[in-house]
């Protein structure tokens, strides 16, 4: 039997995994985006510019403090509450480039951005489409358990 519209809206499938940082000496909590959020992020490190014969647009990613601006929507407490918020981004940004790194690796991770997107918004793709849309199906998953909150 498939699932019903209330079977999917109510399922919990939001993964959080903790995170030892030991530059910070303990935990943290890294929470996998909602679609909407994922959306909204992506929209917002994207931007449109003319192309080089001026008759049409192409899409460029906006780089600047990408890593940061995934991390404050993804860090949270021990009840799922946000820690930071964007305007916090230039502050988390400021932290260890190594432990952004790794804290932004299982975030895109658990929010279901594929190897190809994250390679895109890294700058490490020349295979950018005009569109700016990622040609996988499927996210990865976690082999970590979920807390829940």
């Amino acid at each position: 039997m498939a699932l019903s519209r209330d079977g999917i809206l109510g399922a919990v499938d939001i993964q959080t995994e903790k995170v030892f940082v030991p530059e910070w000496g303990d935990d943290v909590i890294v929470r996998g985006l909602t679609g909407e959020e994922l959306d909204a992020f992506q929209g917002s490190i994207r931007q449109f510019r003319p192309t080089f014969d001026g008759k049409g647009m192409e899409p460029v990613l906006v780089q600047d403090n990408m890593r940061a601006k995934l991390l404050v929507k993804c860090l949270v407490d021990e009840a799922g509450e946000r820690l930071f918020t964007d305007q916090d981004a230039s502050a988390l940004g400021a932290k260890n480039g190594a432990v952004i790194d790794r804290l932004y690796d299982v975030a895109s991770r658990l929010s279901g951005l594929s190897e190809e997107e994250k390679a895109q918004m890294e700058g490490n793709s020349e295979a950018a489409t005009d569109s700016g849309s990622s040609a996988s199906s499927s996210p990865e998953t976690s082999d970590a358990p979920s807390l829940s909150s």
